[in-house]
């Protein structure tokens, strides 16, 4: 994929992603609003029209405080995140001694593009996995699990390294990050929301007769209140997936770029398929790894691409040959497969014609 091609996709995702934060933040005053809504309902009858003024009107007055709760949140997984991450995952830092190998191939990448070297992290876990986070780079640090070392070439480790310190470079775990915190906020204030109204007692409200104009505008307010919160959550999801499957591209064709092999990005997406799901991970977690394998809805909402399809985008503009799925439990097979003559691009040899 041409320089110009890659850079210039790498803006306008930026700009997008602006965009579907911003999205998460108006979601959070949406809830507020429709939490307030939800509250003149249940303790006062009037027509549809005055509870939605009312509830606009609290909406402006309790703002400030939203916004400063957000900050404050959002500045709270700032400093703490990682720690909790390293607590679900049981990651450590290594230092160079520790893994000279794996800590040169880091540092090489970094070094060729003059950027600051992330943290090197192993997770001892039998998936085949990784993954990066932070929000500065004082912060920032790239994971890898033990199956993933224990599996991968050189090469193939090497792509995958260049595929998340892309991920930093463009921004995309700082993006990430900020809006799983949005996507918790908008989870707890609904979930809040939601339970307040049942709580309140649905089965209490009087009933009134069919054309008693104060009666009906109370329940069409709590069903628009309901509306929003399923509306609200919908959506945090649906950008959540965007800002995750949008980048999964850019990050391979920036581990290509990187390493000027794209067989050993190929071959590394073939050997994690189907075998990355981390035990004990939550699902922000799986959210900022190489691939997510936790794709419980329909593909349009999953939060990372197929495999195919990323191999297939590798091929197509970075040429490169697919080797094909890999058997899934094959850890045998794999040794196997490491151990036989290959190309110096980590796959085997395709013999041309």
């Amino acid at each position: 994929m041409g320089a110009f091609g890659l850079y210039t996709h790498i803006q306008a995702n930026r700009r997008r992603s602006v965009i579907l934060i911003a999205g998460l933040f108006l979601l959070v005053y949406v809830l507020t609003f429709a939490g307030a809504l939800a509250g003149r309902a249940f303790f006062g009858d009037a027509p549809l029209d005055m509870h939605l003024a009312g509830a606009l009107g609290d909406l402006l007055y309790a703002a400030p405080i939203v916004t400063v709760l957000i900050v404050l949140w959002i500045l709270i997984a700032y400093r703490w995140h990682e720690r909790m991450i390293d607590a679900v995952t049981g990651g450590r830092t290594l230092a160079r001694e520790d893994d000279p190998q794996l800590y040169n191939l880091l540092e090489n990448l970094c070094i060729s593009r003059g950027v600051p070297m992330p943290r090197l992290k192993i997770v001892p876990n039998a998936a085949l996995n990784a993954f990066a986070t932070g929000l500065n780079d004082k912060q920032y640090a790239i994971s890898v699990t033990t199956g993933l070392k224990a599996h991968l070439t050189e090469q193939e480790m090497e792509a995958v390294l260049g595929h998340e310190l892309t991920h930093i470079r463009n921004g995309d775990v700082r993006v990430l990050v900020i809006s799983v915190v949005m996507a918790g906020i908008i989870s707890f204030v609904g979930e809040i929301v939601f339970r307040a109204i049942f709580r309140s007692g649905l089965r209490g409200m009087p009933r009134r007769p069919s054309g008693d104009r104060k009666g009906n505008g109370t329940a069409l307010a709590i069903l628009i209140a309901l509306a929003l919160i399923a509306l609200a959550w919908f959506l945090s999801i649906v950008i959540r997936f965007a800002l995750s499957r949008s980048r999964e591209y850019l990050a391979d064709a920036g581990a290509v770029e990187l390493t000027k092999n794209p067989d050993a990005m190929i071959s590394a997406l073939r050997k994690i398929e189907n075998r990355g799901e981390i035990e004990g991970a939550t699902s922000a977690v799986m959210e900022m790894c190489v691939d997510n394998p936790r794709n419980e809805f329909a593909d349009l909402f999953a939060t990372h691409p197929s495999i195919e399809d990323r191999v297939a985008a590798i091929v197509d503009h970075a040429g490169g040959v697919d080797p094909g799925p890999l058997a899934p439990s094959g850890t045998i097979e794999l040794e196997q497969r490491d151990t036989t003559p290959a190309s110096t691009s980590g796959v085997p040899q395709v013999e041309k014609g």
